[in-house]
């Protein structure tokens, strides 16, 4: 599948960068183009940086409800939800998107968090009737977004989608093979993933292009996704952080019962906000500050930055931080420490939305 598809986005121009255990395209023409297509017609994505996990055995669903965040009993098949798989002292795994299906429960995760979150999930397999499967039969294949992608999709598959609840999926058919379309996504638009067999990405994708969709690669896909404000594991949270400091709150269900960590998240709750917290930053100046900027205020320490990227919706440098509790309120004035020392003013997540 990967070469076979890599010599297509290369002969449209793609340059490529490692992400994970894949390689994928960074660009094929000005990100900017690319973050217009997205945000004005429908974008084409190789969805590779995300990995499919599939559970079964007739206890996959009571388990997961014990694992995750957030509440999987009370999902249909057809549903699905955003959540995160947590340590016993609740730290994260890895946020994760679960989609519920008729004899299947499908973890989609970043796609270098795959190993990672199978291994914690399987150290509690224990008596139940779970397992992995063995098979690649469904993997991504592409992601369409923007507000033309339901118009794309119509034209490749000659079915049109209602996925109006985010996370919702139904089966749909291409060249006589089954996909599955997930309304899922990745930069603040309307969006849809398409799972299938491995062997019909390049075919699939080809044909979503020749129907109007337009290649965009991992630099714009990053300013896309910092202004709806949707935080990246390994760039904008990792193994070391509480998920109420990451501040995903729709990941958590506070009434869905036991599960892993939720001790943890149930006791900051209860004595009220953690002392640091993700937050958006409008940056003074031109310059893009790189990960892990100091930001300071009061001549000390209260944060750094996660990511940062020239934003066209903003027209300004956008960033995300870790900010202490006394700084993070909207309109707090703090100072970015780079080669020229500026300002930035904390603000309310997203720092772009459709509606």
């Amino acid at each position: 599948m990967s070469a076979d598809l890599e010599a297509v986005e290369r002969a449209h121009g793609a340059q490529f960068v490692p992400v994970a255990n894949a390689t994928l395209p960074a660009r094929f023409t000005a990100p900017r183009t690319e973050w217009s297509a997205v945000r004005q017609r429908c974008g084409l994505l190789d969805p590779r940086f995300r990995g499919l996990l599939r559970l079964t055995g007739s206890d996959r669903v009571t388990f997961a409800q014990g694992m995750v965040t957030n509440d999987v009993a009370a999902l249909k098949a057809g549903a699905g939800t955003y959540a995160a798989l947590l340590t016993q002292q609740g730290k994260i795994v890895s946020d994760l998107r679960i989609y519920v299906l008729p004899d299947e429960l499908w973890l989609d995760v970043p796609a270098d968090r795959t190993a990672a979150v199978r291994a914690a999930l399987e150290r509690f397999i224990i008596a139940d009737d779970v397992e992995f499967a063995a098979d690649d039969a469904w993997t991504p294949l592409v992601a369409l977004e923007g507000p033309h992608a339901a118009r794309v999709l119509l034209a490749v598959t000659g079915e049109a989608t209602d996925l109006a609840a985010p996370y919702a999926h139904r089966e749909l058919r291409f060249e006589a093979a089954a996909l599955r379309a997930v309304a899922v996504t990745h930069g603040g638009e309307n969006g849809c993933l398409l799972y299938g067999p491995p062997t019909l990405a390049t075919q699939l994708w080809q044909q979503c292009h020749a129907a109007g969709a337009e290649p965009v690669g991992m630099e714009a896909l990053d300013v896309l996704r910092l202004e709806a404000g949707i935080p990246w594991y390994g760039r904008d949270m990792d193994d070391a952080m509480l998920i109420s400091e990451v501040g995903i709150e729709s990941a958590i269900s506070y009434k869905k019962g036991c599960y892993l960590g939720q001790e943890v998240v149930e006791r900051v709750a209860a004595r009220g906000q953690v002392h640091r917290q993700l937050r958006g930053l409008l940056c003074a100046g031109t310059q893009v500050p790189p990960p892990d900027t100091k930001l300071t205020a009061d001549g000390k320490e209260i944060g750094w930055l996660t990511s940062a990227a020239w934003s066209p919706a903003r027209d300004t440098v956008i960033a995300l931080g870790y900010v202490r509790r006394e700084y993070w309120d909207g309109g707090t004035e703090v100072r970015v420490s780079v080669s020229e020392e500026t300002t930035a003013r904390v603000v309310t997540l997203p720092f772009y939305s459709k509606s």
